[in-house]
This record gives structure tokens, C-alpha cells and sequence, in this order.
């Protein structure tokens, strides 16, 4: 019977998760979207496997190719398998807290990630996020089950679970690396002490070098180009005019902005609070989970520290697999609060009751914060060219600044001219008649065109202003003369 409620349970956590990421989810694709769908989907079937790009998340995308073919090209098709794995990495996620930590912390861990700002978010987004998150939590469960109690088939599924994650995105390998390393060290500690049991060796052996294998075989047609590519994103992140992208504090930073909103000095001190409930958290797990929460701070470091020795820009959402394992560790860390405050209080304060309201309080605050995810497009590209089109004079030239001018030509079929550089843009405000000037990214863009920026207080009148829940995601329309 407690199974069946459960089970119950989940079902309605997974409903409630299905009908938040449905809503909205057709909004205007935003930049990476649109080069997923001009530079890949479009593509013939045997060429999406020619040549290795880092905006590509190659599964997803034959994922994402499958369900266009079904159901046409529509946005949400688009999306589709974002929004499956998003809720498919909810349940694994259960599954997880509640091997560690029972059904209530599992319950609500479940319905804390269904109502997140960040998981609706990435379950909306044509990229493959939340399927990582899914085969990292997965992993996870058979990484903690197969060291416990090790078996062949646990091991066999951890090998088929990892090349599907990193072959989703490469970021994936990290935590399976993470994992690796515990598993060396735990068999290191066994042999020291004579312990060592022959199945714990060589079974998550056969499971790595299988999982290998499989990665290889499946990366095996785009392996020169990706061996090129990444050997060239130092080179190309050392002249990024956005230099604090390889900050791991402004990854800190920004990770905790985006979920609280722009809060000032008030970020810094959530940061600290959400750490310390995780730290806290993971104490709660030393007894039936001892290797869990090591591995999640081993996975934070370990990618924080890969990404900048290979001069990589450290992305808040290459951390997204990790949402699920610190929404668990904060959820525990808030019940060893309230049992202890509840120690400390008279008998109609008990630790459960305590644990009972702060758990409302997480759900409402969560709930308030992830209505902002409905409040604007992640990146309103196609109202940008929508409002152009229609205001634009006849004989008015239209001028789409920086790197967004491809989806502006490519994808919406603009007559636009695109401007590269700063020089380009000083030759095209030389000349004379009115005009329109399209920017997306306003932080990058006004750096890297800095006549612009300064057109833009005094040269240029802003036309109209589109907001998006992206970072930097505003699009721009000013009006010269």
C-alpha cells in the first residue's frame, strides 16, 4: 500500500511538471535554438554526423530531427524531447532520493524540481540539458547501487547510460569521471586493507571500458572534427570580449541570479545559504548514501577545474545535471535544521511540524519564482523582425549587429545587412538616411561595438526594447534619423 501511494505521488508530481512545461511551451526559439534547427535539423539525415559543433547536443538532436519528422516543424516539436527528458529526469531523481532518504524527501525533492524555474526553463529549451539530466541521475543510481551491491547487469546499464550521456554533450563525461575516480579510490582503500572484493574491481571495469566503447563507436564519424574544435576553444575564449564567462564566481553568480531574479547583495548571501543547507544535507546522507554527496561536490570541481584548463567559457548550465542531486542535499539539509530546532522547541513545534512549514515555504517561494518563466520569451527574436518588418520605411535600411545577424538572415529570411565589427558599423552609420539597427545580447554586443554604445545614448532613438528571460536575452530596435 505505501508503494502504491508512492507511485501515486509521483504521478502527480510528473502531471503538475507536464502541464508547467507545456505552457508556453511554443514561444519564439531564441538564438541557439534557431542555429540547432538552420545548421542541423535541416540537414539530411546522414549529414548531421559530418562535422562536430559545441552548439550541437548530437542525441538530442536526432531526437529533436525525429520529432519534426512526425509532427512537422512546429516550435514545440522543436522541443519536445527536452520536455519528455525533463520530466523523465524528475522521476529519476525520485527514484534516487527516495533509495537515499525515503518517500517524503523524495516527494518533495520531485515537486520542488516540477514547480523550478530552472527545470521548466531547460525542459522549454531545444538544447540537451535535461536529457543529460536524466542519464546523470541515472547514472547515479546505478553507480551507487552497483558499488553496494555489485552486479553485471547494473554494470552493463551504467556502460549504455554513460555513452548516452556524453554522447548528448560532452559535459556529461565528467561526472561519470567523477564517479570513476571514487570507484579507484574505494578499491585502492579495500586492497590496503585486504578487502578487496573481485566483483567491486572488475565489474565497474567492464562497465567503464564498455561505456567507452560505446562513445567512441557512437562519436566515431566526428572525431577529427571534435579533437579540432576543442583544441581550439582556448584560442577563441582568450578574445572573448566577455571575459568573466570563465570566472567560476560569476558561474556562482549567475547560477543563483537567474533563480532569484536581480536581488544585489541579497544573491551573495542565498549562494551562502544554499550551500550551507547542501553541506549540511550531505551529512544526512554519510549512513545510507556515504559516496552520494562526494560525488556531487567531486563533479562541481572536477568540471569547474576541466573547463578552465581547457580555456573553456564555464556556462551555468553545463552544472544542470547536478540541479536534481543539490535540490535533494537542500531538502535534507532544511529537515536537519528543523530537527534541530525542533529539539530546542516545546512539543507543538516538533521537527516535523517545522519540517512540514518550511517545506510549504520552499514550494510557494519556488512557485513565486518560476512565474517569471512565463513572464517574457527567453530571446524574442521573431517579435524583433516581426516589428521591423512592419515599421520599417520604405527605402529604410535595416543594419542586425554581432552574431545574431545569421539567425536574422538565415532563419527568418531577412533582407538585412549584418555588421561583424565595430569598423563595419562606423562605415554603415557614415552613411546617410534613415535607418534601423537590430542588436540581440546587449551586454556582449555594446562591448564588442563600442561606437554603438555610444550611438545608443545620443545617435540612435530606442524604437523598442524586447525582454527575455535568457541572460542578456533583450533584443533591441533603435531608429536613426
Amino acid at each position: 500500500m505505501g508503494a502504491t501511494r508512492d507511485y501515486l505521488w509521483l504521478g502527480a508530481i510528473l502531471l503538475l511538471a507536464l502541464a508547467l512545461r507545456l505552457w508556453g511551451l511554443n514561444a519564439p526559439l531564441w538564438y541557439d535554438e534557431i542555429l540547432t534547427v538552420e545548421t542541423h535539423l535541416r540537414l539530411p539525415w546522414g549529414q548531421m554526423m559530418q562535422g562536430y559543433s559545441m552548439n550541437h547536443h548530437y542525441f538530442f538532436d536526432l531526437q529533436s530531427k525525429l520529432a519534426v519528422a512526425a509532427f512537422g516543424e512546429a516550435i514545440w516539436a522543436i522541443r519536445l524531447p527536452a520536455l519528455v527528458f525533463g520530466l523523465g529526469a524528475i522521476a529519476a531523481i525520485w527514484w534516487l532520493a527516495r533509495d537515499i532518504a525515503g518517500a517524503a524527501a523524495a516527494h518533495l525533492t520531485g515537486l520542488l524540481l516540477a514547480i523550478s524555474y530552472h527545470h521548466i526553463w531547460f525542459s522549454q529549451n531545444a538544447r540537451g540539458y535535461t536529457e543529460l539530466a536524466f542519464w546523470s541521475a541515472l547514472g547515479m543510481i546505478l553507480f551507487l547501487r552497483g558499488m553496494k551491491t555489485p552486479a553485471r547487469g547494473l554494470w552493463l546499464g551504467y556502460a549504455v547510460v554513460l555513452a548516452a550521456a556524453v554522447f548528448t554533450h560532452l559535459t556529461g563525461a565528467f561526472l561519470f569521471a567523477a564517479q570513476g575516480l571514487v570507484w579507484l579510490a574505494v578499491v585502492l582503500w579495500d586492497a590496503a586493507r585486504g578487502r578487496l572484493a573481485r566483483p567491486k574491481l572488475l565489474l565497474p571495469l567492464l562497465g567503464y571500458g564498455l561505456g567507452a566503447a560505446l562513445t567512441i563507436a557512437l562519436y566515431a564519424p566526428l572525431l577529427p572534427s571534435l579533437l579540432q574544435t576543442v583544441g581550439g576553444v582556448a584560442g577563441t575564449s582568450a578574445v572573448d570580449v566577455m571575459q568573466e564567462y570563465q570566472n567560476p564566481l560569476w558561474t556562482i553568480y549567475e547560477a543563483v541570479r537567474s533563480a532569484v531574479g536581480s536581488a544585489g547583495p541579497v544573491i551573495g548571501l542565498v549562494a551562502l545559504g544554499m550551500i550551507g543547507l547542501a553541506v549540511l544535507g550531505g551529512g544526512q546522507t554519510h549512513r545510507s548514501a556515504p559516496l552520494f554527496a562526494p560525488l556531487v561536490l567531486l563533479h562541481i570541481v572536477l568540471t569547474m577545474a576541466l573547463l578552465s584548463a581547457l580555456g573553456m567559457r564555464i556556462w551555468p548550465r553545463f552544472f544542470f545535471a547536478d540541479i536534481g542531486f543539490l535540490m535533494l542535499l537542500i531538502v535534507l539539509g532544511v529537515r536537519a535544521v528543523c530537527t534541530g530546532l525542533g529539539a530546542l522547541s516545546v512539543p507543538r513545534l516538533s521537527a516535523q511540524r517545522l519540517f512540514t512549514i518550511a517545506a510549504a515555504l520552499m514550494i510557494v517561494v519556488s512557485a513565486g519564482l518560476a512565474a517569471r518563466n512565463y513572464s517574457a520569451p527567453k530571446q524574442n527574436l521573431a517579435g524583433a523582425f516581426d516589428l521591423v518588418e512592419a515599421s520599417r520605411k520604405p527605402g529604410e535600411q535595416v543594419y542586425v549587429v554581432g552574431v545574431v545577424a545569421p539567425a536574422f538572415t538565415g532563419h527568418f529570411g531577412a533582407d538585412w545587412v549584418p555588421l561583424t565589427g565595430n569598423a563595419d558599423y562606423a562605415a554603415a552609420m557614415a552613411q546617410p538616411g534613415p535607418a534601423l539597427v537590430v542588436i540581440a545580447f546587449p551586454a556582449r554586443t555594446f562591448r564588442a561595438f563600442p561606437d554603438l554604445d555610444a550611438d545608443s545614448e545620443g545617435a540612435l532613438t530606442l524604437l523598442h526594447r524586447f525582454p527575455g528571460t535568457l541572460g542578456d536575452g533583450a533584443v533591441l530596435v533603435f531608429r536613426r534619423g
